[in-house]
């Protein structure tokens, strides 16, 4: 193995922090931007140091009725990772251990949906929502975002599960196994840090989807995204009453990831090594 001379591996390391500095600016800078007036933050002189202030948590938490928005990101993330899980276990298993000459054209189609721009089938939806009476409700973000991320989790499922061995399965079946036992006894145990990896990405995949939530929902079933949304475009650019409404919609999923960063490493390099 050739080994990297010390200047190589010093413009690495130089090279690696200056990337990281890159990407986590945003985020410093949206955390400062929280703690500045409204007058400071929309100021053209960026200023780094000044007397910090919570006014725009106390807006944003007290005035603005975070936790209603708060509480309809969840349910709409969990309960949508939920159903996909539901779901798509059986058709991944289908898909690893019943293929057919159609199997794969089917996850190549399934995949394909998720290139289509959103935009397109706004209509549609829109009128089949306003029939079934579901504009306005988290329920129906609920069934909107498990349609949306359900190909990913179906595709990643059938990734995890194409490593089960099929001779643990078939000793099963003759043991007398039933299929729902295989699947629920052997599969989802042996592939569970994959299963938790994908559900982890669902929830973050919901939970930071602001089309649907801005164009299907307004007040009662409406997400942390319309909660940001709505600082800019009816109530004026509050700068830094906006930054500490973002730093709070995006609070509760770092927090998740923070602590559940192994688990999802753990998934995602799942059968990578054999």
């Amino acid at each position: 193995m050739n080994r990297m001379s010390w200047p190589g591996r010093i413009g690495v390391n130089v090279l690696a922090y200056l990337v990281s500095i890159l990407m986590f600016f945003p985020i410093f800078w949206l955390i400062l931007t929280s703690f500045k007036t409204n007058s400071l933050a929309g100021s053209r002189h960026p200023a780094f140091i000044f007397s910090p202030t919570l006014a725009g948590y106390v807006n944003a938490v007290v005035d603005s009725n975070y936790l209603h928005y708060a509480l309809n990101s969840v349910y709409a993330a969990v309960g949508s990772t939920l159903l996909c899980i539901v779901l798509g276990v059986p058709a991944a298993y289908s898909m690893a251990f019943r293929r057919s000459k159609r199997t794969d054209f089917t996850l190549l189609w399934m995949l394909s949906t998720k290139m289509l721009p959103a935009v397109g089938v706004l209509v549609p939806i829109y009128l089949v929502y306003k029939n079934l009476h579901l504009l306005d409700s988290a329920l129906g973000l609920l069934f909107i975002y498990a349609a949306m991320n359900l190909p990913i989790v179906v595709w990643l499922l059938y990734t995890y599960f194409r490593d089960v061995p099929g001779e643990i399965l078939e000793a099963a079946e003759i043991d007398g196994a039933s299929l729902l036992g295989k699947i629920v006894r052997i599969v989802v145990p042996l592939t569970m840090p994959g299963i938790t990896s994908t559900a982890l990405l669902a929830i973050v995949l919901a939970w930071n989807e602001a089309f649907w939530a801005i164009n299907l929902t307004n007040v009662h079933g409406a997400t942390l995204a319309v909660f940001v949304a709505g600082f800019k475009s009816a109530r004026g650019q509050f700068w830094a009453n906006m930054a500490a409404a973002s730093t709070l919609s995006v609070l509760p999923i770092l927090i998740a990831g923070w602590f559940t960063q192994r688990q999802l490493v753990r998934g995602l390099t799942f059968g990578a090594v054999k």
